[in-house]
């Protein structure tokens, strides 16, 4: 899999994700089912993701900032763009001339829009109902409900993923006091999660609004992953060397050879995305690979281009130079990437770097 552009590649399959959508938009029933590209796309490129997901059938999308939505808004000119992070300072011309709609957070927020912007033009209205970062807090909303009437009137679950947790119930209860103040604004509450949870505690919404779980993300922890993988991350083998008993392998000689070893160094490093977290030492287990269909784990400290397996007893490990190595793949989803480098799958995703080479199947 030799590489002269760089040693690793990110092979991106886009029918996965429009499948992913696809299946979450059934679940989601008579709601609208939008689509958060923030971060660059979770990672996987703002362009590709948003033009995949229209032509899957997406009306609506999400990003945190003004920048994302000003890209996304050159491939999908038609669509419904939010940015979740609010109203910058001096931004509503912005905001007017690429057609996108702000997700108003604070009262301050909510004067500036009606003050800048004509009267009607679209905005989200984002209430807090238990995260304590962004958004009204409820008591704040006092009469806004005859002043101001945003398209979409939102909040966000702070533990959907946990079918059991009793704030659930707490956040849909307040959201749905709070959404009824705006008949005529489209209620939506659910992330991810939250379109799971919603086959459990019923939500009047109009809208959900997933992210991870398009990605191939397990919006269900503790159970098996119902979305298609996204994501292969292969990285080529450089180089398979003899580390004889007693030596060392990497930075600071944190992992030491026990017996006769064959160890790959794989082009591939925390410059790429790859968390530092994944390295492994004498008295800790790192990140692992898979190399000919077999998992080896990570010896050494991840370095910025370079990782270290040991491909001991790999059969014919010896002539693996030019071979992958496969990082994040089948088997490998970022769920559990992630478990082994002591982090989620969100920072997994987000944090693949841009020099990549870049497939999209």
């Amino acid at each position: 899999m030799s590489n002269p552009s760089h040693g690793a590649t990110l092979t991106i399959n886009t029918g996965a994700l429009a499948a992913n959508w696809r299946a979450l938009s059934r679940l989601a029933g008579a709601a609208e089912a939008a689509a958060v590209i923030k971060a660059d796309g979770y990672g996987l490129g703002t362009e590709p993701v948003a033009r995949t997901l229209k032509d899957a059938g997406c009306r609506t999308l999400f990003v945190a900032h003004l920048s994302e939505a000003v890209r996304a808004r050159a491939v999908a000119p038609d669509l419904d763009i939010y940015v979740l992070n609010g109203l910058p300072i001096g931004s509503v011309s912005t905001y007017l001339t690429h057609r996108l709609r702000p997700v108003l957070g604070s009262g301050a927020e909510v004067a500036e829009w009606r003050d800048q912007a004509p009267e009607g033009t679209p905005a989200a209205l984002h209430v807090d109902t238990g995260m304590s970062r962004l958004g009204l807090r409820v008591e704040e909303v006092g009469d806004l409900p005859t002043v101001f009437r945003p398209r979409l009137i939102m909040s966000h679950f702070v533990a959907s993923e946990e079918p059991a947790n009793p704030m659930n119930a707490r956040q849909i209860a307040a959201f749905e006091r709070i959404s009824a103040l705006f008949p005529s604004s489209v209620p939506s509450l659910s992330n991810s999660s939250g379109v799971f949870l919603r086959q459990h505690q019923p939500i009047r919404e109009g809208l959900v609004r997933p992210g991870y779980a398009l990605y191939g993300g397990n919006p269900t922890p503790g159970a098996p992953n119902p979305m298609a993988d996204v994501v292969t991350l292969a990285a080529t083998i450089l180089q398979v060397r003899v580390v004889t008993v007693g030596e060392t392998v990497g930075y600071n000689g944190a992992w030491t050879a026990h017996r006769p070893s064959l160890i790959a160094t794989v082009s591939l490093g925390y410059a790429d995305g790859y968390l530092r977290s994944g390295s492994a030492s004498n008295t800790t287990q790192g990140g692992i690979a898979s190399v000919a269909g077999q998992e080896v784990p990570i010896v050494g400290r991840v370095s910025m281009d370079l990782i270290t397996l040991d491909v001991t007893d790999v059969p014919g490990a010896a002539n693996l130079r030019g071979e992958p190595a496969i990082f994040i793949g089948p088997g490998l989803g970022v769920d559990r990437v992630a478990s082994a480098l002591g982090t989620n799958g969100y920072e997994i995703l987000t944090s693949l770097g841009g020099r990549y080479n870049r497939v999209f199947v």
